[in-house]
């Protein structure tokens, strides 16, 4: 489990699929859950840190997409953790699926009418809002990105300046990407909501590819600029 920086830990669920586990001030954050099968890989890791499924306090979905929250009422049902997500995807959540007309293209539409991609609905403990400090969190700040979903949100771990960026961006093979117009509910806001991430943060983490840090997170800045120079 290999950390991302001080009191934040990348968990990955698949081979394409990361999770992050936060120290907090009452026990573990878990950022984002994964497909049906991640609640085992996620919970095998809380028990290699000698630790008890009871010790994730809650968890926090950077969008409702179902590689971020098909194993969410699972994980929910283990841990007893509650579950927090954006008031705008809230609705999502809810209902086990991403509603029609929300994304924006054919395939997109496609994807979200097969079954094997939707998921057990989840009615959320709790909605997060813009700028809200997370409390128990340990320093999770939500600054909210629209654009793939509506609710989306990235988290910044103000004690160690990390980001988490969940589907905001990639870094897959190819390099840092905003990822198929197709798949987002808006793709028009997606730049501007990535210039709303902070400049001084010292390492990025993403839902879906390899982690920044040191010199690599001036990438990641230069490739905000390059998509919105006028910022």
């Amino acid at each position: 489990m290999p950390p991302l920086a001080t009191g934040v830990a990348l968990i990955a669920t698949t081979k394409r699929d990361n999770a992050f586990l936060v120290d907090g001030d009452d026990g573990f954050t878990l950022v984002d859950v994964g497909w049906a099968k991640a609640p085992g890989v996620l919970l095998a890791a809380v028990d290699e840190l000698g630790r008890k499924p009871g010790d994730i306090k809650r968890v926090v979905l950077t969008h409702a997409h179902p590689d971020h929250v098909k194993g969410a009422a699972e994980l929910r049902r283990r841990t007893g953790a509650r579950i927090l997500i954006h008031e705008a995807d809230a609705g999502w959540l809810g209902t086990g699926r991403v509603p029609k007309g929300g994304r924006s293209g054919a395939w997109g539409h496609f994807l979200d009418g097969i079954p094997a991609l939707q998921w057990a609905p989840v009615s959320p403990d709790a909605l997060l809002t813009d700028g809200e400090l997370i409390e128990g969190s340990g320093g999770l700040r939500v600054v909210h990105t629209p654009g793939h979903t509506p609710g989306h949100i990235v988290l910044v771990h103000e004690p160690s300046r990390s980001v988490l960026v969940g589907d905001a961006l990639f870094n897959r093979g190819s390099g840092l990407e905003i990822g198929p117009a197709a798949m987002a509910a808006d793709p028009s806001t997606r730049v501007g909501s990535l210039t709303r991430i902070p400049h001084d943060v010292r390492a990025v983490g993403f839902a879906h590819g390899a982690p920044l840090t040191g010199a690599g997170v001036e990438g990641f800045h230069q490739f905000v600029r390059r998509l919105s120079p006028e910022a």
